[in-house]
């Protein structure tokens, strides 16, 4: 959290200030890059390494990149084509996932792995590699709209997997702390917490609820590239990435070509992704902290979903603007209609009674509506409950395969909703959110005894569905502690 003279208030979110450096090389000075910096270090690692010299030689990036957040990395390829980082990336995939436009599945590219790794990695050392197009899928949102995805062909998916740790080794210390969608050791409950203890500590009175229209999308190849080649100097690996970005999508049997954006699905989107923001609105939005705004101020991003707290409307208001004019700049807008200004904080319910309101707006943000609150003893808090829209659109897929499965045995029913029903829980399960997580399972109870009822045409009794239910269906919990003490550990 910064406040308007760009000092850390390091009582609510510690800092570790990953980029305290001043990072000059920001998007507006792109085109400015210094020249290429010598790496003779990661250029003398060994060509086959074992487990531990792979990991040692990340090492060796990552200092270097954490010691000179200017140098250019002129040597990785090797990295990425090497037997273990390959291996590696192949047994951190999932084995049942959907084959891409290859038809290539995880067990059989691994009945002759050595093989197939060995003819990938000589494919990709002489450059012949060459990146297939992305089978695109959609899948339903919450909001009833279609979200697309992408499956990607096997060999692309162990490359890209392979690339994103090399490269999370030096992008991993410019990253800003702000920032938690899709990194090593961060999830969505860090951002959650961080969010939250922003909130109720850091003195925000108006929120800035931030959507970027279709971001995935949207990302210019163009902008990318040169993001990437602010640190990236190595122009094999840059090859790489754009085989990737210029692959197109095979929609409908017919490959479309794509000028922008990254599909969404593949192991390298997201961190092409947080690569683009970083340079488009991290530094941006963290310069503007420290040097335009009056008063304090909170950010918490996770990939393209964005909450920026505010402790005066007037800064609030000038950097919905300016934010609207630098996105642009970068082929990025703001949902006109889901980006809102919002007043929230200890204030909010005083302010709405005196101006004739009801109660402040909430807002969204991973899955939890955000509601300014007060504890038993009247002090103000910020309560988190499920979106309504999450939790009627899980009840609604838990109610079509219900249907699918109404003539399968209980026990098979029973340890699938099982997972349904503790999945669910340990997500949602954060204090303050117990009646929604009740409700969840009520909810479920419903549902599977209708079914149960259906397949017997006549109502099953409560008594003997309790027993089941009680067998089978984990009882709400809140498995979360309070962000303050999590944080507090964390930090």
């Amino acid at each position: 959290m910064m406040n308007g003279h760009g000092k850390s208030d390091s009582s609510v979110v510690p800092q570790k200030s990953p980029n305290k450096a001043g990072h000059e090389a920001a998007a507006e000075e792109v085109e400015g890059r210094g020249l290429a910096k010598g790496n003779s270090r990661q250029q003398n690692a060994p060509r086959t390494q074992s487990r531990s010299g792979a990991h040692s030689a990340l090492e060796r990036v990552r200092e270097e990149a954490a010691k000179d957040r200017k140098m250019r990395f002129t040597a990785l390829l090797h990295h990425i084509y090497d037997d273990t980082a390959l291996r590696a990336a192949y047994f951190s995939l999932k084995r049942e996932a959907a084959a891409g436009v290859d038809g290539e599945t995880w067990r059989h590219y691994g009945e002759q792995l050595e093989e197939n790794l060995c003819a990938l990695a000589a494919r990709d050392k002489r450059g012949a590699y060459r990146a297939k197009p992305v089978r695109r899928v959609y899948i339903p949102k919450a909001d009833g709209r279609q979200r697309p995805l992408g499956v990607t062909a096997l060999e692309d998916k162990i490359l890209q997997r392979a690339t994103v740790e090399v490269l999370n080794a030096i992008y991993e210390t410019d990253f800003v702390d702000f920032s938690y969608g899709f990194r090593p050791g961060r999830s969505q409950h860090h951002a959650l917490d961080a969010l939250y203890v922003g909130l109720l500590r850091g003195k925000v009175n108006w929120v800035l609820d931030l959507d970027i229209r279709v971001f995935f999308d949207s990302i210019d190849h163009g902008w990318l590239v040169k993001f990437v080649e602010h640190r990236i100097a190595d122009r094999r690996v840059v090859r790489l990435i754009q085989k990737w970005l210029n692959a197109g999508v095979l929609e409908e049997g017919r490959r479309v070509r794509m000028k922008e954006g990254t599909p969404q699905g593949g192991s390298a989107s997201p961190l092409l992704a947080n690569i683009y923001l970083h340079y488009a609105f991290d530094l941006w939005v963290q310069a503007w902290g420290r040097k335009q705004a009056a008063g304090a101020m909170v950010v918490v991003r996770y990939a393209d979903d964005i909450v920026l707290g505010f402790q005066r409307k007037a800064d609030a208001e000038r950097m919905y603007k300016e934010l609207s004019e630098r996105l642009g700049k970068f082929g990025l807008e703001l949902h006109p209609d889901k980006t809102r200004l919002l007043e929230f904080g200890p204030y909010a319910t005083e302010n709405c009674k005196r101006h004739g309101q009801a109660k402040p707006a909430t807002f969204d943000f991973l899955g939890f509506t955000h509601i300014c609150g007060k504890t038993r003893s009247g002090r103000y808090t910020v309560l988190r409950q499920t979106m309504r829209k999450r939790l009627q659109a899980k009840l609604g897929e838990v109610k079509a395969e219900l249907r699918r499965r109404m003539h399968d045995r209980v026990p098979a029913v029973g340890k699938w909703l099982r997972a349904v029903v503790e999945g669910h829980i340990r997500y949602y399960g954060v204090p303050s959110n117990y009646a929604a997580l009740a409700l969840f399972r009520s909810q479920v109870e419903r549902l599977w005894r209708r079914t149960l009822s259906r397949r017997s045409q006549q109502p099953m009794r409560w008594e003997r569905a309790r027993r089941i239910f009680r067998r089978w269906l984990p009882k709400p919990r809140i498995c979360h502690p309070y962000p303050l003490r999590r944080l507090g550990v964390i930090t």
